[in-house]
């Protein structure tokens, strides 16, 4: 639909078409016939099929290269470390997917059975599914629109067969666009349980996570915390600590300070965990006595302890 008029009454509205501020309006017989108003039926259909998942986690950044895909990878790999929880990490990322390479899944395929399109699975309890994996090389662009983004992102959430799941975490692109919304609005009925907002410390990205933050406020995701990414560099050989991102503004404990909103935890600055996403690998079980390690299980920790209190309530969706 083209931009609304001033004093619009709304598709929902009873004035819909019919208001005195709808003459003229190129919406105005669609609105009158009540077919804006309709909501996608795929909403209802993604919301049967999350029954069978217990806690849903949307992982944002608002900035591209502060380690958010990284993040959502060792979120599932440490999950997933108790052999009696079901851990699904969903790929939405559309035009930048990471996570076949970060989790060693580069040249696995989607397979599709009577159920629906099937994980690909790194262990037995989690599952992994992205646009990567639908792609004939992993150099092939992705040059979509939004609605087709959106029909991708509402077939991997009603087709996949991703069984009884006890966290299902959504790696998101950077930015508030098509994709988040897309997500929000078909999770928002299947009871989000929040999102994790991943920043590094300097203010050019503290200033993106803010709109971020009002994003969640606006489309009413509960925001679970604020993970600090890149906080510090130790030297492995004089042990002394480097800020490579100075956190000029105080960094995202100020941030998360002034707008009231936790503070996960920090994770230093560590040359292994590229190499450990490199190579496919998890960095929890390369280097676990690492302070890196040691931040990740702790914000893993609080994480947890999120969803175990917290009981999501259905919410209006955003678009309907």
């Amino acid at each position: 639909m083209e931009e609304v008029p001033q004093g619009c009454p709304g598709t929902g509205s009873a004035q819909a078409g019919r208001g005195a501020s709808c003459q003229g309006c190129p919406n105005q017989r669609l609105c009158a016939s009540g077919a804006g108003a309709a909501p996608d039926p795929a909403i209802e259909e993604i919301k049967e099929k999350m029954k069978t998942v217990k806690h849903k986690i949307l992982v944002l950044s608002g900035k591209g290269g502060v380690g958010k895909s990284t993040f959502s990878a060792h979120l599932a790999h440490g999950l997933a470390e108790d052999e009696n929880t079901q851990v699904a990490l969903l790929d939405i990322d559309i035009c930048g997917p990471s996570i076949p390479k970060i989790m060693g899944l580069e040249g696995e395929q989607v397979h599709q059975s009577g159920s629906g399109w099937s994980p690909v699975f790194v262990e037995d309890n989690l599952g992994v599914m992205s646009v990567g994996f639908l792609l004939s090389s992993p150099d092939d662009a992705v040059i979509w629109r939004g609605p087709k983004k959106n029909g991708m992102i509402k077939q991997f959430l009603r087709d996949v067969d991703w069984g009884e799941v006890d966290y299902l975490i959504v790696d998101t692109p950077p930015g508030t666009s098509d994709e988040h919304l897309s997500a929000v609005q078909y999770l928002s009925a299947a009871r989000l349980d929040g999102a994790v907002i991943i920043t590094t410390p300097q203010e050019v990205s503290l200033q993106d996570v803010r709109k971020e933050i009002n994003f969640c406020h606006k489309v009413k995701v509960p925001i679970i915390g604020v993970v600090e990414n890149m906080s510090v560099f130790v030297c492995p050989k004089c042990k002394k600590e480097s800020q490579i991102f100075p956190p000029t503004t105080g960094g995202a404990e100020v941030m998360c300070q002034d707008l009231k909103i936790p503070l996960l935890g920090k994770v230093p600055l560590d040359p292994h965990i590229g190499k450990s996403c490199d190579k496919g690998q998890s960095f929890l079980m390369d280097a676990p006595a690492s302070a890196a390690a040691l931040a990740y299980r702790r914000i893993i920790q609080r994480i947890q302890e999120f969803c175990g209190h917290h009981q999501p309530k259905e919410e209006h969706l955003v678009g309907s």
